[in-house]
């Protein structure tokens, strides 16, 4: 863009070693202080209060022992309190930001699109590593994130801020309605709510033109390692934390589904949502999903048999999907309103109940549910980064398809 903030080195060559180290240095910073955010957002806490300290023994960090990989490896990954082990995702993801900083830098040089891919990237790691743990992709980072990316597209130009406008509604109505079709095809939950807004944030950061390439890299990856993973090891995802028995859904599990209560406001579901997204993955078919209708599994040679007759076990409820302004008893205002909330944010499918308590049940994935927002955000910093290498070693329309730009 001749002429706009995008056209000229920020920095002075004589300057550039000095500057690239400091951008390593703050890379590394950020990405300690990511550590803080993978751990205490999903558990609703303050990132700001109190200070890091030992998650066992509640030990103070000293300034020394906040240093960023050189603290770690000083203290030999344990606590200098306690001596519990200290787990080495955070040197990793002090080390990820640092690199990933670094390369951006190289991708874009000094200019003003290196600041908004830094942003990009201090979005995508935390999002990635509380939905490889979690489960969710949290609306307190997706929709600031998505923010973000609209608000940062405007000093290059009205075309950029239409560009990344269109993209984030076109990602974010896209991926809601496969949401939809998945539910519709495979009675269950096929894609995790989190994952449209992950993609919007794409999609305002990097434009409407990366959403193709993100979805076919995205998919093609996730899929090759879910299959992998369930052909070597029989699971997909990472393995399930339940809840301990009788103990409430943990702060960190998947968003509730609004109640059927028609008496709740409009309001009341707003806020429901404003807290955090449902959980973000994918389901990989299955041989297990494959039946016939009114067809019971039993052990092999084995039917149960009784007094009465035989006796076929019930089968879990099938999941529904009930739209929340259908619900009688609602008034026509509220019901209005509700409309647009329900097609674009509802969850789908229903959340299962409780027969017994009758509250929703935590939503615990799996053996073949595989978390999505990790993939999405490994696409993402491909068709961000890789974009002139894609340009040059592949035909130009796939290069176009996949977000490669000269």
């Amino acid at each position: 863009m001749p002429g706009s903030v995008t056209d000229f080195s920020l920095v002075p060559g004589w300057a550039g070693p000095l500057f690239t180290a400091f951008l390593l240095v703050l890379g590394l910073c950020i990405g300690s202080f990511l550590n803080v955010v993978i751990a205490r957002v999903p558990e609703g806490l303050s990132i700001v209060r109190p200070g890091s300290r030992c998650p066992r023994c509640g030990h103070v960090l000293s300034w020394y022992e906040n240093i960023p990989v050189l603290s770690w490896l000083a203290l030999r990954g344990r606590c200098r309190s306690c001596h519990a082990p200290i787990s080495p995702r955070y040197v990793l993801v002090e080390l990820l930001t640092g690199l990933l900083f670094l390369a951006c830098l190289s991708r874009f040089g000094w200019t003003y699109e290196l600041f908004p891919a830094l942003v990009l990237v201090s979005l995508l790691i935390p999002l990635t590593f509380i939905d490889l743990s979690h489960w969710i992709l949290p609306f307190s980072l997706t929709v600031p994130g998505i923010a973000a990316g609209l608000l940062l597209a405007v000093p290059r130009g009205a075309d950029a801020v239409v560009d990344a406008t269109v993209g984030a509604v076109l990602g974010f109505l896209v991926f809601r309605l496969m949401e939809y079709i998945g539910w519709k095809v495979f009675k269950k939950e096929a894609l995790g709510g989190g994952d449209k807004f992950l993609v919007a944030l794409l999609g305002a950061f990097l434009s409407w033109r990366a959403l193709l390439g993100i979805l076919f890299l995205s998919s093609l990856q996730g899929a090759v390692v879910g299959v992998a993973l369930l052909a070597f090891t029989g699971r997909a995802g990472p393995a399930a934390q339940p809840p301990a028995p009788g103990s409430p859904p943990s702060p960190a599990g998947p968003e509730p589904t609004p109640s059927g209560d028609a008496a709740s406001s409009v309001h009341e579901v707003a806020s429901e949502v404003a807290a955090s997204s449902p959980s973000s993955g994918v389901t990989l078919p299955s041989s297990d999903d494959v039946s016939l209708p009114g067809m019971t599994e039993h052990p092999a040679g084995v039917a149960p048999v009784s007094a009465a007759g035989p006796e076929v076990e019930p089968d879990e409820p099938e999941p529904t999907m009930t739209w929340e302004f259908t619900r009688p008893g609602i008034p026509l205002w509220k019901r209005l309103l509700l409309i647009p909330w329900c097609l674009l944010v509802q969850p789908i499918p229903d959340a299962p109940v409780d027969e017994e308590t009758g509250e929703e049940e935590e939503w615990v994935p799996g053996p073949t549910n595989i978390p999505f927002g990790p993939w999405l955000a490994l696409a993402g910093l491909e068709v961000m980064l890789l974009g002139p290498w894609l340009a040059r070693v592949l035909p130009m329309d796939i290069a176009l398809l996949l977000g490669g730009a000269p």
